[in-house]
């Protein structure tokens, strides 16, 4: 971009916040306000509030408009991440209220939706870009006070009493102390923390935190306790209604700082911020006089970033991770006292992220299963890891709008939590459940019995609101158990119309699968047609999980090939060895090396990232590549956190390996 040329900003939601960032941007030296989007253009006053800014109906029409290059997003937060990811795919830089999303998740989402479109993404946190905050970072990293303790922080104002008409106690609008205030002192705190190690910023390694949540269901107060890896320990809190001292308090072993309304630094208007020091008995005042506007800085700190062609914040502003790493700190806070916010659930996030119906795309290839009528994606996805319901669709809808139809569930993930949302999602999005190849799953140990089977099916068809699964495995095997009792209890479900396609063993020996075949055959039973091992091009050498069992080996390719038993693998990347958290002087991560670290591995591993670099791929798309490739069904299950990582697996879905490269592959 011209770097002599404004930043040419609009605005989205022209509130009070706005005004004060339209004062920032005509105190700035590389901004200029040219239009305010508005639903309701002809609304009283809009003019005088922002003068010379054309005055746009609608947001929507913001994002077309030409004379645009940045847009700031201050609608209330619901309507941050859409807005955000809208302007992203219009090719507009943002820079969003804080805070960014309502969740870690929702934030990852916007961020990499920003990547892919090259545009720069910023949290608006205005203190973190002002000369006072860096020389408090400053100080903390000359030891002025010794080696960091505590630090305790506040951001509190008391409403007076309960407003019910306002943004703050609204919890249709993510109302509250938390998200409104509480990452103020947060991200402070994140920030001293790392400073007093050399780092932009450092995470907590646990979060504890309590809160009131007042008549709409929205946090009126609450506190937290933040411990991180270099035993420093962080008070925080925040408030709606309680009136704090809002002082930051940064104690050591030689001394302590304090800092009141580090967030307000010298004014709105500029003037001159203080910074205290106490240290032997004696006080010493370090003013800090800026004429620039507050809000005029991040305006500026955007602007340079925009025309030097960065995509964020340089530090001490807010980068992406550390954006989404303050959102992740905010997420655990709210969930230690039980914040959810009504939109966050299914009855009310009946969208996509960017506020769109969800419907079933085209891009995922298909592939027809023996003994499932309808095709399957050639690509599974499971999704145990998700807090919550918000925090899955992401991925679930993003996957389904990839065009893929194929879900891997089952009764003992999150003690039911993946099967609920699943039902969840489905309901809420109205996808057609003929579209869909459900896996059940159960009769995991130690309850792996034959009567289990239907108990727990029960359950798990009410949590998935649904009558029926496709596929269905046992978790594990009892060998204890005769093979002909499970398969008894699995035809029975068929029988029944639980299980409309095909059942087997996940984590089933050859003898046992073989057994409970021609036990079927001999009494007239449904038999087991579907298995679901590991299988990768890293062979496990020590099973992941107590009772796991691997399919990888010859032996086991062999029988694969002459049975055409379809495997949805699980693990079928390797859980990391095909990335750089392995390597042969790589040693930190137990499970990596226990599970996989042998020299066969470690060729095969080779020859990934040779083939990669060829192809200008990642080694771990080609280790996905690879189990799609093989001679006889093999059906990955994918476990992606975010959508940036669901993207990236399927990404190598147009890899077609050879046979002969399967084999130079293998060694």
């Amino acid at each position: 971009m011209n770097s002599d040329r404004p930043i040419r900003w609009g605005i989205i939601g022209p509130g009070t916040i706005a005004r004060t960032f339209a004062d920032g941007v005509a105190h700035s030296r590389t901004g200029k306000l040219v239009a305010i989007a508005t639903r309701n253009p002809s609304k009283q006053g809009l003019a005088d509030n922002f003068p010379g800014a054309r005055i746009v109906n609608g947001y929507e029409a913001l994002l077309s408009d030409k004379e645009v290059d940045a847009i700031y997003i201050s609608t209330p937060h619901t309507g941050h991440a859409e807005w955000a990811i809208k302007a992203a795919r219009a090719g507009k830089h943002i820079l969003v209220e804080k805070p960014i999303a309502l969740s870690a998740y929702d934030a990852e989402a916007v961020y990499y939706e920003a990547k892919k479109a090259g545009v720069f993404a910023g949290e608006a946190f205005m203190y973190r870009v002002h000369p006072q905050t860096e020389k408090l970072v400053e100080l903390i990293r000359s030891g002025v006070i010794g080696t960091l303790r505590i630090i305790r922080s506040s951001f509190g104002f008391n409403m007076g009493s309960y407003k019910p008409e306002h943004r703050l106690f609204a919890n249709e609008t993510a109302g509250g102390g938390i998200l409104d205030v509480g990452g103020y002192p947060v991200s402070m705190a994140r920030l001293i923390a790392g400073a007093a190690e050399g780092k932009a910023f450092l995470e907590p390694e646990k979060v504890s935190g309590v809160g009131h949540l007042g008549e709409s269901g929205v946090d009126e107060w609450a506190s937290a306790v933040l411990k991180f890896p270099n035993e420093i320990i962080a008070e925080v809190s925040c408030s709606i209604m309680a009136q704090q001292d809002n002082v930051l308090r940064i104690i050591g072993s030689e001394g302590r700082v304090e800092v009141q309304d580090f967030w307000f630094a010298s004014g709105h208007k500029g003037g001159i911020g203080k910074i205290e020091i106490f240290k032997g008995g004696k006080q010493e005042t370090i003013e800090i006089k800026e004429e620039r506007w507050l809000y005029s800085f991040e305006v500026d700190a955007a602007g340079d970033a925009i025309r030097a062609g960065r995509t964020e914040f340089s530090s001490p502003g807010m980068s992406w991770a550390d954006s989404i790493a303050n959102l992740r700190v905010l997420d655990q806070w709210r969930a230690s006292i039980g914040l959810e916010y009504g939109v966050e659930k299914a009855t009310r996030r009946t969208t996509n992220i960017a506020g769109g119906a969800v419907t079933r795309g085209s891009g995922i290839p298909q592939r027809q299963i023996p003994g499932i009528s309808k095709p399957a994606s050639v690509v599974t996805l499971g999704f145990e890891f998700f807090p919550n319901f918000a925090a899955a669709s992401l991925t679930l809808d993003a996957y389904y709008e990839a065009g893929g139809n194929a879900f891997d569930t089952a009764y003992v993930y999150g003690a039911g939590k993946t099967e609920s949302i699943f039902g969840d999602w489905h309901t809420s999005r109205k996808v057609p459940r003929e579209e869909i190849v459900l896996i059940g799953k159960g009769a995991h140990s130690p309850l792996c019995y034959p009567d289990m089977i239907a108990k727990q099916l029960d359950q798990s068809l009410a949590r998935l609101k649904t009558d029926y699964v496709d596929i269905y495995f046992m978790h594990r095997d009892n060998t204890d158990v005769p093979v002909g009792e499970f398969v008894d209890a699995m035809d029975a479900e068929v029988k029944r119309g639980r299980i409309r396609g095909i059942f087997g063993g996940s984590n089933w020996t050859r003898a046992r699968f073989d057994e409970a075949i021609a036990y079927a055959e001999k009494t007239g039973k449904t038999a087991p047609a579907a298995l679901s091992n590991n299988f990768s091009l890293a062979e496990m050498l020590d099973p992941i999980w107590a009772g796991c069992v691997a399919a990888s080996d010859d032996d086991w390719k062999k029988w694969l090939n002459e049975k055409q038993i379809p495997n949805f693998a699980w693990s079928s990347q390797g859980r990391g060895f095909f990335t750089d958290r392995a390597g042969r002087d790589k040693k930190d991560d137990e499970e990596i090396v226990r599970v996989w670290y042998s020299e066969r591995n470690f060729g095969r591993r080779d020859r990934a990232i040779e083939l990669a670099n060829r192809l200008g791929r990642n080694p771990i798309h080609i280790a996905l590549a690879y189990v799609i490739a093989q001679p006889f069904p093999v059906i990955p299950l994918i476990g992606p956190r975010t959508v940036a990582e669901l993207e990236d697996s399927l990404s190598a879905l147009d890899i077609r390996l050879t046979p002969d490269e399967v084999k130079w592959l293998e060694g």
